[in-house]
């Protein structure tokens, strides 16, 4: 916030600033969609599979990325009616709190990413050892070495996210992540028709093989809308930590609200492209319904 002042002097951009009903409903419908999709995959044993249980992950930073943005604005809130101070022991430690959720909601999402791509190159590469190669068990150990790395790494960065050699390596790590997990589908899609002529013998292979790609399709659309919704906001981190008196870099904060509204549009995003393009989530949502009624 102090930054956003201080911009104020130095750019005619003004402050771009989400209205707080837009703001909520965003967050709100972030966390309900993301909600949905754990019940489902927790209610319908078929789903009971490591492809879901990733999904499950990524929602789950999902819901913690709305989480966090809601909390925020609420403190925010607080703070401008007298309820909280700035600069207090109690708002510092709420604060660390705050940003170590950001940070594990980011990095989740990431790891859940990248553990999804893993997945689908294994199914479409490797469909006839796949059962053997991903388990369930194996998906759950891996599971939990990602969150238990996401948690400590988010301690460990809000602790000290006033230095910069904390800083330039989370802001690396996004990029080179993002990098990896794009090479990995260009890879898939590359080999993918030289692989389906030697399995083209094998029964029911074209369905199988048009299942794996619709499902890398559907993986590559989720990798873009994360991009484009976490992109800016990693950017403004940037900017805030390297140039926050630059006129230039000062002007692109000023649409801070912008970037946090995006990331709990990719919480929304995320579960309609589940809906609509998985048939055994879209059975699931139907028969929940249904019994709700």
């Amino acid at each position: 916030e102090n930054i956003s002042d201080f911009s104020l002097n130095i750019t005619d951009c003004t402050q771009v600033v989400v209205p707080e009903e837009v703001f909520f409903t965003v967050a709100a419908a972030g966390i309900l969609e993301n909600l949905l999709i754990l019940i489902a995959v927790v209610r319908n044993k078929n789903l009971h599979l490591p492809m879901y249980f990733f999904i499950c992950s990524l929602a789950i930073s999902d819901m913690l990325g709305s989480l966090y943005k809601t909390l925020e604005n609420i403190f925010i809130i607080l703070c401008k009616m007298g309820y909280l101070t700035r600069h207090g022991d109690f708002e510092k430690k709420l604060d660390d709190a705050m940003d170590s959720m950001f940070i594990l909601s980011l990095l989740g999402s990431i790891f859940s990413l990248l553990a999804i791509a893993a997945d689908r190159y294994i199914t479409i590469f490797y469909a006839l050892r796949y059962h053997n190669i991903m388990t369930l068990r194996r998906a759950l150990v891996i599971l939990a070495i990602i969150w238990a790395f996401c948690a400590g790494s988010s301690i460990a960065i809000a602790l000290f996210s006033y230095e910069a050699a904390t800083v330039i390596p989370f802001t690396i790590l996004f990029p080179l992540m993002m990098f990896f997990i794009l090479c990995l589908y260009v890879h898939m899609f590359l080999l993918a028709r030289s692989h389906a002529k030697k399995i083209a013998l094998l029964p029911s292979s074209t369905v199988h093989h048009r299942t794996n790609m619709k499902g890398a399709i559907t993986l590559t659309i989720f990798l873009g809308v994360f991009l484009c919704c976490w992109a800016p906001f990693v950017l403004h981190i940037l900017l805030a930590r390297f140039c926050p008196h630059n006129p230039y870099c000062a002007c692109y904060m000023s649409i801070f609200h912008v970037n946090g509204t995006l990331i709990m549009c990719n919480a929304i995003i995320n579960p309609m492209i589940f809906a609509f393009r998985s048939p055994e989530l879209r059975s699931t949502f139907k028969k929940m319904f249904y019994c709700s009624r």
